[in-house]
């Protein structure tokens, strides 16, 4: 790293620029306006388009782990708006850069130093990361997806959440949190179903509220996302169309919209990420309707708009509404975007932008206005007064600390729902001697890890929370079944019969079930299934699960059935003949402890669905909330849900 160019650190103030005298924009007493405009004024176009772009961390996008002589060569040598994933873990320098967590503070107080003391006006980066189930950092603490996170119903709750998630990345040196996802889940074939926390605008926005109020309670910025209307797979095409969601305009208004306005309007959120897809042939992120129009002089939304990776460049490439990189550029800066964010070099909007101003599609009032929305977003956030943020002493005492495991611990257990007890098979006996843990989510550790949470998270499997929980019972393990199936996903659409080493599985698992007292099957999904990009075109189990399930039962021994899963299922069979059954959705890291004190009666599940389960995939659109009266029987079709929403049963009889 190049040493200090001057002493630009005085007292009580920083001589950004470097000329020795104490400007505007370095005076901490100064007035935030006055502080924004005037650094502005000093900018040149270089400097300002700069402003307008995201840098991917260290092994994503960028390909230095520290600053070099090259730095002063590459775009970013005028500045950069943010620097998203840096030293999290991702990328391919890992955990050499992410933990120890000492390690990750002085890599992004590195960086800053560098554009403070390198850059002609020393302006900040905005240290932006994931924080959905927890921060998205290496051995952070881990918490249930959203999709259980919003079956708790506890608002609280999830402050608890967005409290631990802020000292953590607080304590890294993190200072935007790409959270909540604030998509309702009207879809349950959607990929991300497993990142909402339910298909109710309102129960959406009023937890999405918690989760604002608590990130920026601890002075950091909440960047919900995605805006707007992006929660429509389309008939599970969306991973290749991203467009064309079929909604007429007061559902957009009151059910797509609405948790957002709650965001601005009551939350008062600073960030916001523009989604991908279209809306009546409009792409969103090019829209001045939707980002400037209901965003800022609707809303008053005061921060800044960053966009969904490729959204911009989705405009030319995918929904063909403009010519090139360039009207790209133009079209979503005057529609009201301030930052683009992509997998690529941050050269590949900059240079189209300036070519866009140069040839007067974009004026340099409106580049006046984007850049000041984001400096001004610096100015509140403190990053002119201390730069250099984290603990670079002790952040392992917050970081993954006992109290925070403590609230992940609470939320599994908050998030667990019983669906159903018939003859109060549960809770099951602690006496019970032989215990079969059956099941391809039993002992999956690998696949419950999303990218957008903590990478390398402990989780506690089922089996070896039970195992942990019953010392002297005999409990055994055996997978009976993958997730998915060689031939998936056409095996949904015909029956193919199970092959040597299928069946083999199957034989090991009803073996086991026969020397046991109870069967414990744990099924459903994990990022083999359900994950960003992952739209289903079935609810059934996946691959071999149900026929597992049919032979364990066949046996005639008592059998459970825990679902692991992010999304709704149409496991009419098992309603129909297994007795228990739980949903314990992604319980976070400590998974194996909240389902073994459920299921064996030291926790009374009291989740409840935060989406409709239907009986088939065919009866979708079939989501809460509805009119009176669009849910009629029908003489020549399944009518009635699964399970409502809602709904969850306990092991308390209320009168």
């Amino acid at each position: 790293m190049q040493k200090k160019t001057s002493d630009i650190y005085k007292k009580g103030w920083i001589d950004f620029n470097k000329n020795g005298v104490m400007d505007v924009y370095e005076d901490p007493s100064a007035p935030l306006e006055a502080r924004v405009q005037d650094l502005l004024s000093q900018m040149t176009m270089e400097e300002k388009t700069c402003q307008m772009a995201t840098l991917y961390g260290s092994g994503r996008v960028l390909k230095d782990s520290l600053p070099t002589a090259q730095w002063k060569n590459e775009i970013w040598k005028d500045g950069i708006a943010n620097i998203d994933e840096q030293a999290n873990g991702l990328g391919k320098f890992g955990s050499s850069l992410s933990y120890p967590y000492v390690n990750s503070v002085e890599n992004r107080q590195t960086i800053q130093r560098w554009f403070v003391e390198q850059t002609r006006l020393g302006i900040p980066v905005d240290f932006t990361n994931e924080g959905i189930r927890g921060l998205c950092h290496d051995r952070a603490t881990m918490f249930p997806a959203q999709c259980g996170q919003g079956a708790t119903w506890d608002k609280n709750l999830i402050s608890e959440i967005a409290k631990v998630t802020a000292e953590e990345a607080k304590a890294l040196g993190y200072t935007n949190i790409y959270s909540p996802i604030l998509d309702i889940a009207q879809d349950p074939r959607w990929g991300r179903v497993v990142e909402c926390y339910g298909e109710d605008p309102f129960l959406v926005g009023e937890l999405g509220k918690q989760m604002i109020k608590g990130l920026q309670a601890e002075g950091l910025v909440a960047t919900p996302k995605h805006f707007a209307v992006y929660s429509i797979p389309v008939g599970g095409r969306d991973a290749g169309t991203r467009t064309d969601p079929h909604v007429a305009p007061r559902e957009m208004r009151t059910l797509y919209l609405e948790t957002f306005r709650k965001a601005f309007c009551e939350a008062g959120a600073l960030g916001v990420m523009s989604s991908y897809n279209d809306y009546d042939g409009e792409p969103i992120t090019g829209s001045y309707h939707f980002l400037t129009e209901i965003l800022c002089h609707e809303w008053g939304f005061k921060g800044y708009v960053v966009s969904d990776s490729e959204a911009v460049e989705f405009l030319y490439s995918k929904h063909r509404v403009t010519e090139d990189a360039v009207d790209g550029a133009a079209q979503v800066v005057n529609a009201g975007l301030n930052v683009r964010t992509h997998f690529t070099l941050p050269e590949k909007f900059i240079l189209p932008l300036r070519q866009a101003i140069n040839e007067g599609k974009v004026s340099e009032q409106t580049i006046n206005s984007r850049v000041a929305d984001v400096l001004r977003v610096k100015f509140m956030m403190g990053l002119f007064d201390n730069p250099y943020k984290g603990d670079a002493k002790k952040p392992e005492k917050v970081v993954h600390s006992q109290e925070h495991q403590a609230v992940s611990m609470k939320a599994a257990l908050e998030s667990i729902v019983l669906l159903k007890n018939e003859n109060n098979i549960l809770p099951l006996s602690k006496n019970t001697k032989r215990i079969a843990v059956i099941g391809p989510n039993a002992a999956e550790v690998d696949n419950l890890i999303c990218r957008y949470g903590p990478a390398h998270a402990p989780i506690k499997t089922v089996y070896q929370g039970i195992k942990e929980y019953l010392p002297d019972a005999d409990v055994r393990y055996a997978k009976g079944a993958d997730i998915i199936d060689k031939y998936f996903p056409e095996s949904e659409l015909y029956d193919v019969p199970l092959d040597k080493d299928e069946q083999a599985m199957i034989d090991e698992a009803v073996a086991l079930a026969k020397e046991s007292d109870v069967a414990i099957l744990v099924l459903g999904g994990n990022e083999k299934t359900v994950r960003e990009e992952y739209s289903r075109t079935s609810l059934d189990l996946c691959g071999r699960q149900e026929k597992l399930l049919q032979a364990v039962y066949a046996t005639g021994k008592p059998v459970v059935l825990v679902m692991v899963d992010g999304r709704a299922a149409t496991i009419n069979w098992a309603e129909r003949y297994i007795p228990g059954i739980v949903h314990a959705w992604f319980p976070g890291e400590f998974m194996g402890d909240a389902v073994a004190k459920v299921l064996f009666g030291d926790y009374n599940p009291g989740g409840k669905l935060a989406v409709t389960f239907p009986r088939s995939v065919r009866q979708i659109p079939f989501a809460f909330p509805f009119k009176p009266g669009s849910d009629s029987k029908g003489r020549v079709r399944v009518t009635g849900t699964l399970y409502p929403f809602g709904y969850g049963l306990s092991y308390t009889t209320f009168a």
